[in-house]
């Protein structure tokens, strides 16, 4: 059974510090709870099965884009981040020799693959979301990356 005060503990310690999601596992319980800005928090509790051998899986639902609003005087004004959806490590190309996916100035469609994030030796394709074109490439290659930190930013077309 699942512990409501428990929930309701990991919930405010979510909002003190201004985190978007926390995980517990004890034993065969596990509760995750995961949150977007400005809204109430989503919890998931479910029974973990044990599994011979580590669980490996692609992300199934990267971060979505959000449209910033910045200053009027900013020069970023009305460009769109893709935010990496897992914490992992940065690649611009699928091979070391390969050109990247994209560099400024590239065109993408929500399904372009812009890069490949390297997350527990598995290797996850992340796509645009977005149409539009490149305008700042924001970490380098085989950097590490955390959750929801801007990779590109976007210049939204029409």
């Amino acid at each position: 059974m699942v512990d409501t005060k428990l929930i309701r503990e990991l919930v405010q310690l979510m909002a003190e510090n201004d985190l978007t999601a926390i995980e517990l596992r004890d034993g065969e319980e596990q509760v995750s709870i995961k949150r977007r800005t400005n809204e109430a928090p989503v919890v998931v509790a479910a029974p973990v099965q044990q599994v011979a051998g580590p669980l490996l899986a692609p992300a199934t639902n990267p971060a979505p884009a959000v449209e910033v609003s910045p200053p009027a005087d900013d020069p970023d004004a009305g460009l769109v981040p893709i935010a990496s959806p897992m914490v992992g490590t940065f690649y611009s190309a699928s091979q070391p020799d390969a050109d990247p996916f994209v560099k400024v100035g590239s065109s993408v469609t929500p399904n372009s693959v812009v890069c490949i994030i390297e997350a527990m030796k598995v290797f996850n394709e992340i796509k645009a979301e977005v149409s539009g074109t490149i305008e700042r490439v924001l970490v380098g290659n085989e950097s590490p990356l955390e959750y929801g930190q801007p990779l590109f930013l976007v210049r939204p077309s029409g």
